[in-house]
């Protein structure tokens, strides 16, 4: 392959990177935005979660900006949108389902541009993280399906509750795993 083949097929990689991070910078802080609107209203257990899932985010962040330096290339540092703010709690958890959805189906695709760019190290990377977000999809999915199903009943449950979620480093996905 000649050299400037390789410089194109590369950039497409680094391009797919790059707006991968970009939305996990917009992850991040709706995740952060969510977590200190809950421990407001006092649903400290679920702003714990959120908090720890926007840690997670921040991993993903982490990962993808240190694949596009290995790459040559230079990692974004603007999110992909702007953060919705000032959610109530019957829109946070199916916001956030959303959010996930959409991820995973970007980022399958971001994983066959690496494929078909030869750059099986990239490809793998957005294999792990669609795992981790599809825990992310599958718990604020079902947090929105008991907010629907039972309503004032279960946040009254949740209401009052702790959000100290310490010092973990880990995020969600790990704490989640018991590692």
């Amino acid at each position: 392959m000649d050299k400037k083949l390789k410089e194109e097929t590369r950039q497409k990689v680094i391009d797919v990177l790059n707006k991968a991070r970009s939305m996990e910078l917009l992850a991040i802080t709706q995740y952060m935005n969510q977590h200190y609107n809950l421990d407001d209203m006092d649903y400290g257990e679920l702003a714990g979660k959120v908090k720890l899932i926007a840690i997670d985010e921040m991993r993903h962040a982490e990962m993808f900006a240190e694949r596009i330096k290995e790459l040559g290339g230079e990692p974004c540092s603007e999110p992909s949108g702007k953060v919705e703010q000032g959610q109530k709690i019957e829109m946070i958890f199916s916001f956030g389902a959303e959010l996930e959805d959409d991820t995973i189906a970007f980022y399958n695709q971001f994983l066959l541009v690496c494929r078909d760019n030869g750059d099986s190290t990239s490809a793998k990377l957005f294999e792990s993280i669609i795992d981790e977000e599809q825990i992310h999809f599958n718990y604020f999915d079902n947090i929105h399906g008991h907010i629907e199903t039972l309503g004032g009943s279960y946040l009254s449950n949740i209401a009052g509750t702790p959000s100290a979620t310490g010092l973990l480093p880990s995020g969600f996905v790990i704490s989640a795993r018991g590692k």
